[in-house]
């Protein structure tokens, strides 16, 4: 079955809370290797103008993957995810994430197309705090391969 075109257009209930943390911050600083102070040291990025460490603009993807995840497991999707590979990845911030916030986001299939034997989907997630402030939006295409 391949990936319903229907859902294009299709926006998704918003997240649960996530509240983001010094401790993940700064694990995902050290895998990605990005070593900035401002990531790690609290008074650094608040002497920086931060209300906290901020984290790296990739951090995006530890929150909005869960959200893709949520929506990719809708069975009337019809998503075969062991065919599934990563097209496209792009992060447009309005402000830096830091430790403290707590964000939801809410994704849109934005299109779904047939080229030859694969599928594309491209989705938009925003990410916003729990206030309704605009931290991010994530924009990602899903290819999946034809059998």
């Amino acid at each position: 079955m391949a990936i319903n075109p229907e859902y294009a257009g299709r926006t998704f209930a918003p997240s649960e809370p996530y509240e983001v943390s010094r401790v993940k911050i700064a694990e995902f600083a050290t895998a990605i290797g990005d070593s900035s102070p401002l990531c790690r040291d609290r008074a650094a990025a608040q002497a920086a103008g931060y209300p906290d460490v901020i984290a790296p603009p990739t951090f995006a993807i530890v929150i909005t993957a869960a959200d893709t995840a949520r929506l990719m497991a809708d069975p009337d999707l019809g998503v075969n995810y062991a065919m599934i590979v990563h097209g496209e990845q792009s992060f447009t911030h309005s402000r830096p994430l830091h430790a403290g916030d707590v964000v939801v986001t809410q994704s849109t299939i934005e299109s779904i197309k047939q080229i030859r034997t694969m599928t594309t989907m491209a989705t938009v997630t925003e990410i916003r705090t729990v206030d309704g402030e605009h931290v991010c939006t994530a924009r990602s295409t899903a290819v999946e391969r034809g059998a």
